[in-house]
């Protein structure tokens, strides 16, 4: 709207008209058909005027908030204790409103303030009873089938950690050509983990370049896939192996086996992380003695930790787990500096100090030590470094410059067809820079 009523390109285009923004806003979320059909119509013109090499992709994601409160999130049972203490709310503005009443001289302001109480809690308990009983209760996709947390306002949107912080959003991930930087693939996701979004991609752009008549098997070309850490588990090795395609997804240990980052932790690491602040030392794992024959495990304090069981690691290996008694922790001298939370020990739903290790069995080779295979070799290395200068300047061109730092809609289909809008003017960007004149 601001570009319709001040630039005269867009006062041009619009034959100098200014839609109101809700106008633009609704247009906008009702066209998510149409702009995945022109992102494709563009992406042809990138391929027509030579601008597509494809001979490397670089895939990742870029979390952002969007139009939810992560307030109204929760598993089931954490919303029925809201509901329970919205209900409790509700009771004492009731039993308030009724003693006013009561009186001779009743505060009218009071009990106009008590009413407008009910009515908010009312409408919010009703909100997250209406949700309980039409809605099913949100799995996750991580090593174990857990319930994760729900969203009443956009239940599509997941709860993401990120370097600021925690947020209600999307992953907005997208594959990008090395040549030119033009985006071959967008596709935003509601789950903060990455590792189960490589293969709906890959099979994405398979299926976008058999339709638009580029290839009909772009990967058989030997056309190199790079993706960061947060794509790596054994089930997406094990369909590059599979498919044959030319991937590189790393571990997230890649680095710790590359002699030429043995001190890049202390040169440009967290320098000092023993006096940072908020961080509290407590013993380490390696401060446990652990046998693993026996699966027996003893404290600093001298006290025999339970086992818990134990747990498969994505690689295929196990890991122990032992977590310590309650009375144990609850009434031991080093809790202090062996707890991060030691008052978590004092009360019966609370837990003593948990510590695993790794059991280093002689499992059968997996998918995952071919995958480390290739990336450790001299020519994985130089291949994967290419990833981080091909797909980080585009997020850094979509959110600083044509200033996406949020979705502002809801549901997937809508934010999706967001993204892919903020993809395709991207990839316009590119023609109107590189592409062929005439």
């Amino acid at each position: 709207q601001w570009c319709c009523e001040t630039n005269i390109i867009f006062k041009a285009l619009s034959c100098d008209t200014v839609p109101h923004f809700t106008t633009i806003a609704a247009f906008v979320s009702s066209s998510s058909v149409q702009i995945a059909q022109l992102f494709e119509q563009v992406l042809l013109v990138c391929h027509q005027q030579g601008l597509l090499g494809n001979e490397l992709f670089a895939i990742d994601g870029c979390k952002m908030s969007s139009n939810a409160a992560k307030e109204w999130s929760g598993t089931f049972r954490e919303l029925a204790a809201k509901r329970d203490k919205l209900k409790r709310q509700i009771r004492y503005h009731l039993e308030q409103h009724k003693k006013l009443d009561e009186r001779e001289s009743a505060d009218e302001a009071r009990k106009a303030r008590h009413q407008q109480s009910i009515d908010t809690l009312n409408k919010a308990h009703d909100k997250i009873t209406d949700f309980l009983k039409t809605a099913s209760p949100r799995m996750g996709r991580g090593k174990k089938r857990t319930e994760v947390k729900s969203n009443i306002t956009d239940n599509e949107s997941a709860k993401m950690t990120t370097s600021k912080g925690t947020i209600q959003g999307y992953n907005g991930v997208a594959a990008v050509d090395k040549k030119h930087q033009i985006i071959v693939d967008a596709q935003a996701f509601g789950e903060g983990q990455e590792h189960h979004t490589l293969v709906p991609v890959l099979e994405k752009i398979q299926q976008r370049y058999q339709r638009l008549g580029i290839s009909d098997n772009i990967f058989a070309n030997n056309t190199i896939i790079t993706a960061d850490t947060g794509f790596a588990n054994e089930a997406n090795n094990h369909y590059l192996y599979q498919q044959q395609i030319n991937g590189y997804v790393p571990d997230n240990q890649f680095r710790k086996r590359d002699p030429k980052f043995s001190e890049q932790k202390q040169k440009y690491g967290k320098r000092h992380q023993d006096k940072a602040k908020g961080q509290k030392p407590i013993f380490p794992s390696t401060s446990f003695a652990f046998d693993p024959i026996a699966m027996t495990c003893i404290c600093p304090a001298g006290k025999s930790l339970p086992c818990r069981g134990t747990r498969p690691e994505p690689d295929g290996q196990q890991r122990a787990l032992f977590g310590g008694r309650l009375l144990q922790c609850r009434h031991c001298d080093l809790k202090e500096q062996c707890m991060l939370t030691p008052e978590s020990a004092n009360h019966r739903n609370g837990n003593g100090r948990q510590v695993s290790f790794l059991l280093k069995a002689n499992a059968p080779p997996n998918y995952t030590d071919w995958m480390k295979q290739r990336v450790d070799s001299e020519a994985g290395k130089q291949i994967y470094s290419h990833r981080m200068s091909v797909v980080e300047p585009v997020f850094g061109n979509i959110g600083t410059n044509k200033r996406l730092s949020r979705f502002s809609l809801r549901g997937k289909t809508k934010v999706q067809g967001q993204w892919q809008l903020f993809c395709m003017v991207h990839n316009l960007e590119k023609v109107s820079r590189y592409g062929k004149l005439g």
